[in-house]
C-alpha cells in the first residue's frame, strides 16, 4: 500500500500502482470525467501512469494551467491524426500547446491547404474525438525512435532524435497516429468536445530562415462547445481591441520597413504617453530612494560573457559590432544588468550605503525571428524599466516587499484589477541551465517563498521557470477581456554579484557580497503599452491619456470663449485642445468620441454669458453644467484619487 496527500493535506492510502485517474475516481465519478492529468510530487503526469510510492497529487482540470495544456497538447496531435488521414505523406515538425490552444508545423509537401481546408479538418477532428481514442505511452531507446520515423520517412522527428539521449525518448500513440512526445496527455480523446482551428501561418523550421518554410496551422478545443462560443466572442471584441489596430488608429506607433522589422517609431501621442508613464513610475521611485543611472547602448562582448548571458543568449544577440582593433567586438546592449553591475563597481561601498537602487529605462536589442514579431508585444528593440537593488542579507526581505508595494501601486493606477502571482523556482533535476550553487539558489528560492507567505499570497509554484540566475516572482493579470499576461517581475539574484565580483565593507571591516533584486514592474514598455491598450480598448485612463479635455464651440463666433476656457484648463495643467473646425457640434461630438477623449465641453451662447462649460463624458453622455473652476477642480481630484 502507498499514502496519497491530496491537495487539503488529507491522506489516503491505496494499492501500489494505483493511477491519478483511478483516484479521482475514488473522490467522486463526476470528478474523475473531469480530471485531464495530475501533479505527482510536482510533476505533471498522464493522470493514468501508475503511482509507485507515497505521493503528493493535485488533479488537474481544465480550470488549471496545466489541465488545458495537457488538453490542447493532445489536441495538436488528434489535429494530426486528421491531417495525416486527409493529406496521406505529409510530415510533421512540432506540436506544441500555447498560451490559448496549440499548433503544429506541417510539411504538406504536395499538398495545398488553405482556409477553406480547415473545416474538413475540424470535422475530421470530432470525428476522431468521439471514438475516445486512449493516448498510450511506450518509453523507448533511440534506436527504436530512429527505426520507426525512418520507416514513416519523417526527417523532422528523426532531426529532433539524434538531439536526444537514449534512455529519454518516448512515444505517444492515439488511434492511427504516433508521435515523438514527452507528455503529458489526458487519458482519451473524448474528452475533447468542441474544434476550432483559427488560422494557417508559415513558419521556419526550428526558426531558422536558412531552413525550409512549413505550414503552422493553429486551433484551440475546449470540454464543452459553450466556452468555444465564448472564447470566438472574445476573439471578435479582441479584433476590436488589437493594439495594432488601436495605435494606428490613435496615431501612438508606426513601423516602417525603411527602418526595420520590430522596430517600432513613437509617434508624438505616443512619446508623449510614453513620457507620463515614466514620469509616473519616476516619481514612485523617487519616494523609494532609487536614483536614476544611464548606461549605453552596446557592451563588449566580455561583460555578457562575465554574466552569462552571452552562453545562453548569444543566438537571440545581434551579430557583433567590430572595431579596427583586432578581436575587440561589441554587441547592442541586450539587457541592463550587467551594466549596472558595473556602475555599483564604480564607487567603493560600506553597508552603510546599503542598499543602492539603480533605475533606468534602458533600450535593448534582441534579433526575435521574423516570424515572431507581433506589433508591440514582440519587437526587436524595447525599453526596459529596469532597476536593480543591492542590499544585504538583512535587507532583502523588505526591498523585496517594497518593490512588491511598487507593483501593486501601478496595477491600481492603471486599473488591472485581477491578477496572481507566480513563483518561479530552478528545475533541480537539469541545473546545467542555471548558473550559481546549490546553497545560492536555496537561499533566493527560501527568501521568495518566506515573502509569498508573510504576504498571504495565493501564489502558484512553478519549477524550472526561473531566470538562469535567480528564482523570481512573476505577477500575472488578467485583461478586461480575461485574457492572462505577465506584467511585473521581481527576481532575487545572488549569483550575478558573484560573478562580478561586487562588494561591500561590513560593520567588521570585511568584504562582503551584496544580494540584488531584479525587477521590472511595467516588463518593457512597448509590451506594457500594447497590453494596456488592448485593456482599456484605447480608453486610457484620465492621468495618462494624451487628450483629456476637448471644447467643442458650436460656432465660431464662440472660438474666442473657447480658448478663454483652454487657458483656464491649461492653468490647471489639464491637457486640452479646442475643435475650431465648421463642423457640425453633432460631427465634432462624434469624431470626439472615435478619438476616445474622456470629456467634451461644449460652449456657444448660454454657456458665455453665464461663463460656464456644457459637460459630456465619452461613452456617458451630458453630464450637465459646471463652472469653469468647478470643472477643473474635478478633473484634478479624479487624476489625484487614480495616482495617489
Amino acid at each position: 500500500m502507498i499514502h496519497i496527500t491530496l491537495p487539503d493535506n488529507s491522506v489516503k492510502e491505496y494499492p501500489e500502482g494505483v493511477t491519478s485517474l483511478e483516484v479521482a475516481r475514488d473522490i467522486s465519478e463526476g470528478l474523475a470525467r473531469n480530471v485531464l492529468a495530475a501533479k505527482v510530487n510536482g510533476e505533471v503526469r498522464d493522470a493514468t501512469l501508475p503511482i509507485t510510492d507515497d505521493a503528493r497529487i493535485k488533479l488537474l482540470t481544465f480550470d488549471d494551467r496545466e489541465g488545458k495544456a495537457a488538453m490542447w497538447h493532445s489536441s495538436a496531435h488528434l489535429m494530426a491524426e486528421a491531417v495525416e488521414q486527409l493529406y496521406p505523406g505529409v510530415r510533421f515538425g512540432i506540436g506544441p500547446d500555447i498560451d490559448s490552444g496549440f499548433y503544429y508545423d506541417i510539411d504538406f509537401g504536395d499538398h495545398t491547404i488553405s482556409d477553406s481546408d480547415l473545416k474538413k479538418i475540424e470535422d475530421r477532428m470530432i470525428t476522431l474525438a468521439r471514438e475516445k481514442q486512449v493516448f498510450k505511452r511506450k518509453d523507448v531507446s533511440k534506436e527504436e525512435a530512429l527505426r520507426y520515423f525512418k520507416e514513416k520517412g519523417d526527417p523532422y522527428k528523426l532531426e529532433l532524435i539524434e538531439e536526444l539521449e537514449d534512455g529519454q525518448i518516448s512515444l505517444y500513440e492515439s488511434g492511427t497516429f504516433t508521435d515523438l512526445c514527452r507528455g503529458p496527455h489526458i487519458p482519451d480523446t473524448g474528452y475533447i468536445r468542441a474544434v476550432k482551428l483559427l488560422n494557417i501561418a508559415g513558419a521556419y523550421w526550428r526558426g531558422d530562415e536558412n531552413r525550409k518554410m512549413l505550414t503552422r496551422l493553429y486551433g484551440i478545443t475546449f470540454p464543452k462547445q459553450k466556452m468555444l462560443k465564448a472564447f470566438l466572442e472574445m476573439l471578435e471584441e479582441a479584433k476590436k481591441r488589437d493594439h495594432r489596430k488601436l495605435g494606428k488608429e490613435l496615431e501612438i506607433f508606426a513601423f516602417s520597413d525603411a527602418v526595420g522589422s520590430g522596430l517600432p517609431l513613437w509617434l508624438p501621442k505616443g512619446a508623449d504617453l510614453r513620457e507620463r508613464l515614466e514620469n509616473y513610475l519616476k516619481r514612485i521611485q523617487k519616494k523609494a530612494g532609487y536614483q536614476q543611472v544611464i548606461s549605453p547602448h552596446i557592451g563588449k562582448a566580455g561583460l555578457y560573457k562575465t554574466s552569462g548571458h552571452y552562453q545562453k543568449y548569444a543566438g537571440d544577440s545581434f551579430r557583433p559590432i567590430t572595431t579596427p582593433i583586432p578581436g575587440e567586438e561589441f554587441f547592442l546592449k541586450p539587457m541592463n544588468c550587467p551594466h549596472h553591475c558595473e556602475i555599483y563597481k564604480a564607487i567603493p561601498k560600506s553597508y552603510k550605503d546599503l542598499p543602492v537602487r539603480y533605475a533606468e529605462f534602458g533600450t535593448v536589442y534582441r534579433y526575435e525571428q521574423s516570424g515572431e514579431l507581433h506589433g508591440l508585444t514582440r519587437v526587436r528593440g524595447f525599453t526596459q524599466d529596469d532597476a536593480h537593488i543591492f542590499c544585504t542579507p538583512d535587507q532583502l526581505k523588505d526591498e523585496f516587499k517594497g518593490v512588491m508595494d511598487i507593483v501593486m501601486q501601478i496595477f491600481r493606477a492603471l486599473d488591472f484589477k485581477e491578477f496572481a502571482t507566480q513563483i518561479s523556482l530552478r528545475d533541480k533535476s537539469n541545473k546545467e541551465k542555471y548558473i550559481g550553487s546549490d546553497e545560492n539558489w536555496e537561499k533566493a528560492e527560501h527568501v521568495i517563498m518566506e515573502v509569498a507567505r508573510e504576504r498571504e499570497l495565493d501564489a502558484t509554484v512553478e519549477e524550472g521557470e526561473a531566470a538562469f540566475y535567480g528564482p523570481k516572482m512573476d505577477f500575472m493579470v488578467k485583461d478586461a477581456l480575461g485574457r492572462e499576461w505577465q506584467l511585473g517581475t521581481i527576481q532575487v539574484d545572488y549569483n550575478l554579484p558573484e560573478r562580478f565580483a561586487l562588494e561591500y565593507v561590513g560593520a567588521d571591516n570585511e568584504k562582503h557580497r551584496p544580494i540584488m533584486i531584479h525587477r521590472a514592474p511595467f516588463g518593457s514598455m512597448e509590451r506594457f503599452v500594447a497590453v494596456l491598450l488592448e485593456h482599456c480598448a484605447g480608453k486610457f485612463p484620465l492621468w495618462l491619456t494624451s487628450e483629456q479635455v476637448i471644447i467643442l464651440p458650436i460656432s465660431e463666433k464662440y472660438h474666442k470663449y473657447a480658448k478663454k476656457v483652454l487657458n483656464l484648463l491649461n492653468n490647471y495643467d489639464i491637457r486640452a485642445l479646442v475643435d475650431e473646425r465648421s463642423e457640425k457640434t453633432g460631427r465634432k461630438i462624434r469624431d470626439a468620441e472615435l478619438k476616445k477623449i474622456p470629456y467634451m465641453l461644449i460652449v456657444g451662447e448660454k454657456e458665455e454669458r453665464d461663463g460656464v462649460v456644457s459637460v459630456r463624458r465619452q461613452g456617458q453622455g451630458d453630464l450637465g453644467i459646471r463652472r469653469i473652476e468647478e470643472f477643473a477642480e474635478e478633473i484634478t481630484r479624479e487624476v489625484r484619487e487614480a495616482i495617489k
